[in-house]
């Protein structure tokens, strides 16, 4: 079993996530930034339609994302003492990047692309607590993994309750994203000040963590 702190820190840092992929999703009309699994479906369907436009911000969302899981994690394995907060603060440059250039009048077409690369990284910053998967930024495993827990649970063979904490992550993304929703409606995409806020005190936490581990 994943220990309460850690899972509760899970499932803040996905449900910022989701709301972060929630503003993106609304701006892009209807792509992720975080959700690769998605965007291939929908890029392949663009091909064949020959819609070459969709064709390119799908593709370029992918790359990103896969640019940005790798940076992120090539900071966290580099000073493992440091990892999570300097993958921290590169989301939070990202997602405050974002924000700015979306103020600056950048289309949002060009604007979100930053938050795919972010969203990638961001799977780097938690390391996993247990059988559980903390902080990621898609659920699609995390479903996954808590119907398996549940039928090994039915058997005798994991903990009785361990599934529900993959539903837990799974539930702090669905909250994310529709908290985000909620506010993108009412002061669009200065909801992303918000996840500012949240991923400043991520690291800023991690920071002064790896900090008394050194002493």
């Amino acid at each position: 079993m994943t220990p309460a702190h850690h899972l509760a820190l899970g499932m803040v840092l996905t449900a910022t996530a989701g709301l972060v992929d929630a503003v993106g999703f609304i701006e892009l009309g209807g792509y992720f930034t975080s959700f690769m699994s998605g965007n291939t479906t929908q890029g392949g369907a663009a091909l064949v339609d020959g819609s070459w436009p969709i064709v390119l911000l799908t593709a370029s969302l992918i790359v990103l994302f896969f640019i940005g899981s790798v940076l992120g994690n090539l900071l966290a394995i580099s000073t493992p003492r440091w990892g999570p907060a300097a993958v921290s603060f590169a989301v939070l440059l990202g997602v405050a990047l974002t924000l700015a250039l979306a103020l600056c009048g950048l289309p949002a077409s060009q604007a979100m692309l930053v938050l795919a690369a972010t969203a990638g990284a961001q799977n780097a910053i938690l390391p996993m607590r247990g059988a559980v998967r903390l902080g990621a930024t898609f659920v699609t495993g995390t479903l996954y993994m808590a119907g398996e827990d549940l039928a090994l649970a039915l058997r005798g063979a994991a903990p009785k309750l361990r599934w529900l904490q993959h539903l837990a992550i799974w539930f702090g993304l669905f909250g994310g994203a529709a908290l985000g929703a909620l506010l993108h409606r009412i002061v669009g995409i200065h909801t992303l000040f918000l996840a500012v806020a949240i991923y400043t005190a991520f690291a800023l936490t991690h920071l002064w963590a790896g900090s008394r581990s050194a002493t």
